[in-house]
């Protein structure tokens, strides 16, 4: 029966693992003094470097999530403010388009169209991603994590926003998400992809 690789996956893991055999390596073993220094300054290195990797995800996750927020009180705000706008006896749709304010007709025809995605981290794994139907049936949504070979279905989504609940590939371990999204008229899917969304998924 073949073994499988001593060497642990998980970032945190490994440190483990390289520490107890750093502790337990002796010249006598066949390594070279110079060689276990030069490791040992290598795991003191990886331990410092994954702090701060595990500290800057926190601080993204934090960054977007304020975003995220100020964002949303700003857009009630204005849209109660383009609500009294137009309800001016003044407001016509010359004003509208002069400030950017009126809508754009859209075309029922899907066919070089494509859905607009945004995603915020919500930790643990768990990704919340908005998206825009354009007339559609919903979207299918298609993700690469970070180590994928390729790009597979993760699941057709009717209502905004769709929850994406894996579990992380490594526990513990940051995970860079992308995504891409298709629409979809009566199971067929119709137009161009959408831009890819990258998420960092803090564990």
């Amino acid at each position: 029966m073949a073994k499988s690789t001593y060497i642990p996956a998980a970032d945190a893991d490994f440190l483990q693992w390289l520490d107890h055999l750093l502790a337990n390596l002796t010249p006598e073993l066949g390594v070279t003094d110079a060689n276990l220094q030069k490791l040992r300054s290598l795991s003191a290195e990886l331990h410092a470097k994954l702090d701060t990797a595990v500290n800057a995800a926190a601080a993204a996750k934090q960054a977007t999530s304020e975003k995220n927020n100020c964002r949303q009180l700003t857009e009630t705000m204005i849209r109660a403010e383009i609500r009294r706008i137009k309800a001016h006896a003044d407001y016509n749709a010359t004003l509208g388009m002069h400030l950017w304010i009126e809508g754009t007709d859209h075309s029922n025809d899907l066919s070089h169209s494509s859905p607009e995605l945004s995603g915020a981290d919500q930790g643990g794994g768990n990704v919340s991603l908005g998206f825009t139907k354009g007339g559609s049936d919903g979207i299918n949504i298609y993700s690469c994590r970070d180590g994928d070979s390729d790009w597979s279905l993760l699941n057709r989504a009717t209502t905004s926003p769709y929850s994406d609940k894996r579990a992380p590939l490594q526990a513990g371990k940051p995970e860079l998400r992308n995504y891409r999204a298709v629409f979809v008229v009566k199971d067929q899917e119709i137009g161009q992809f959408s831009k890819d969304l990258t998420v960092t998924c803090a564990p």
